[in-house]
């Protein structure tokens, strides 16, 4: 039996490209050539009709920008030359809330439409409010540009929002620190953390009650009845994907196996919630990470990699259970199916 992946595609919204390719126009750089030069020859308008591509795109994109216009700043660049607007039904929800509380929890209620991987929350710790924006990719550590992006654009929105008095207490991201930060302090003007847990801004937690002068109570409400049918019409099961990705996306770093109680806060659940909810499927938790194992080691194992490193990757601290795990999903062992793919008689 031939293992096969079953993990479901992410989707993120296109929105942030077209706020790109406003920006690299503004910067003097030409983006449907950008977009071709870094997507070298792949089809780089897939989705573009339809407003949602591929999530496993965008790294293309982040990872080639820097070399492609020699600004060691671009993600910087690029958000400072955007102009906030709003685009889509979720920033929309944003601008119509009562106040910056409720209307962040509208965006984290729906944030699988802007991108499946996305992982925010906000946290509240002693007066500060921390909104954690942590976009993921399997294989990434994480993108740079584009972190340092999103943290300045959406800065940018949160200021514009509360008439240009919101300022930072503090940035965090995960990645580590670039050599200079003379662009960060003028742009963030805020205390910079590199190497930490989170992408996240951290801002007095007074802003998040104080009423928006822009709030229309009608129009939030018709916006969340909006933005659920469009959730609810994403191919992706938007909680169930996002924690099996994220499951595969641990597994590939070989970190610890995070426990279901971290991947229900990473999801913006209760664990209680998460458990009620996988019971609904007929699932439990060790049945998805079961399933997610067995949907990585279909591209690991027809690999060159040792069977031993493999199954550290699954996250098996020893190859016995490893066995047992394979001979159970796929009928034969490890050996006997890279055999078999080789073209090798059983020895």
């Amino acid at each position: 039996m031939q293992p096969t992946a079953s993990l479901t595609p992410l989707t993120h919204s296109i929105t942030l490209r077209r706020f790109l390719f406003e920006a690299l126009e503004r910067l003097g750089f030409d983006p449907a050539q950008v977009y071709r030069q870094a997507f070298q020859g792949a089809d780089w308008v897939q989705g573009f009709s339809e407003g949602r591509e591929a999530h496993e795109l965008a790294p293309r994109f982040w990872q080639a920008i820097e070399p492609l216009t020699g600004d060691s700043d671009i993600g910087l660049h690029l958000a400072e030359a955007m102009r906030p607007r709003f685009l889509d039904v979720a920033s929309y929800l944003l601008l119509s809330a009562p106040n910056l509380r409720q209307g962040l929890q509208a965006l984290l209620k729906f944030q699988a439409l802007l991108s499946g991987g996305l992982l925010a929350q906000l946290e509240e710790h002693d007066g500060s409010a921390w909104l954690i924006i942590d976009l993921n990719y399997r294989g990434f550590a994480h993108l740079r540009q584009q972190s340092e992006c999103l943290s300045l654009l959406l800065f940018k929105l949160l200021h514009w929002l509360t008439d240009e008095q919101l300022t930072l207490q503090a940035v965090h991201w995960r990645h580590p620190a670039p050599r200079t930060h003379s662009e960060h302090q003028r742009l963030l003007a805020a205390p910079l953390h590199f190497s930490a847990q989170h992408d996240a801004l951290v801002f007095s937690a007074t802003w998040l009650d104080k009423p928006s002068r822009h709030a229309c109570a009608e129009v939030f409400q018709a916006l969340s009845r909006e933005a659920q049918q469009q959730l609810d019409s994403l191919q992706e099961d938007r909680w169930l994907a996002r924690l099996r990705y994220q499951l595969a996306r641990q597994l590939d770093s070989g970190a610890a196996l995070p426990t279901q109680a971290q991947c229900a806060q990473a999801l913006g659940l209760r664990t209680a919630q998460l458990q009620q909810m996988l019971k609904a499927q007929g699932m439990g938790f060790r049945g998805v990470l079961d399933s997610v194992r067995q949907a990585c080691v279909s591209e690991l194992i027809n690999t060159e990699l040792p069977l031993k490193e493999v199954a550290r990757r699954l996250g098996y601290a020893e190859l016995s259970p490893f066995y047992r795990a394979f001979r159970r999903w796929f009928g034969q062992t490890p050996q006997a199916y890279r055999r078999t793919r080789r073209g090798s008689p059983p020895g």
